[in-house]
């Protein structure tokens, strides 16, 4: 599962794009007991969603054109040294590397596939303080036309270590950042012919099927229903009421 030693390649930090900030956190407020925190006035409206007084992620604006979403950001040592590695295994640079308030620096990409993601190369913010404990980042999922290309795709920008599990009729690719011991962080999964290729982040609740409810009654949307997979937990995938999708999991434990 994710953890926050934030290693190179694992994920780091997750933000939300929004066209309604104060909304915004107002839903996750009441779905997960997050509290937002204004990062200040420099920061325009962004800001951090917070559980206990500790960051979980972020929300912020959208740019322009954009749809509400959630973007990953994976750990570097140099923003620099990954975007060009980036371009040079077949990705998109959508905003180069750049500082941000002394904190870190952060790039966009987007892979061959299609999907966006981030990164951040830490200075005075290492990333998120809490994962996988109820109301945090646990578990990511790619899902893209060709699982193949994205895996290889990725090994070449982050070394990433990837394990081919059974997974009913199927394949499940696993994936972990080069550096750390049991630290797996996600899976590649092939997209459903019209959707649209994306990184989906699953957090952690106390119960699947009761924050199914509430997201609904909160105005969210239910994709997939709360389902039981043997040996890993109950999950759904939701929308909320801007339409950013993300997942939520109950997982197993030992």
């Amino acid at each position: 599962m994710i953890t926050t030693d934030h290693v190179p390649g694992a994920p780091g930090w997750i933000d939300l794009g929004s066209p309604d900030v104060a909304a915004s956190a107002a839903f996750y407020g009441s779905l997960f007991g997050w509290s937002f925190q204004a990062a200040g006035p420099e920061a325009g409206d962004y800001g951090f969603l917070q559980l206990d007084g500790r960051t979980v992620a972020a929300v912020g604006p959208l740019d322009a054109g954009a749809t509400s979403a959630w973007t990953l950001y994976f750990g570097t040592d140099d923003a620099d040294a990954t975007a060009k590695a980036v371009e040079q295994a077949g990705g998109t640079v959508r905003f180069g590397p750049h500082d941000v308030f002394g904190e870190g620096r952060m790039a966009g990409f987007t892979d061959p596939e299609g999907a966006e993601f981030a990164v951040w190369q830490p200075i005075a913010t290492t990333g998120f303080d809490l994962a996988t404990v109820p109301g945090s980042l646990t578990w990511t999922e790619l899902y893209v036309p060709n699982p193949d290309a994205a895996r290889s795709f990725y090994q070449a920008v982050f070394g990433w270590r990837a394990q081919e599990t059974p997974f009913g009729d199927m394949t499940y690719v696993v994936v972990s950042p080069a550096e750390g011991e049991n630290a797996d962080q996600g899976g590649l999964m092939p997209l459903q012919e019209g959707g649209r290729p994306h990184w989906l982040p699953y957090f952690e609740v106390a119960s699947c099927e009761a924050t199914v409810a509430l997201a609904e009654q909160l105005g969210g949307a239910v994709h997939v229903p709360a389902s039981d997979v043997p040996g890993v937990g109950c999950f759904a995938v939701l929308a909320d009421h801007h339409g950013a999708l993300f997942a939520v999991i109950t997982s197993t434990t030992a």
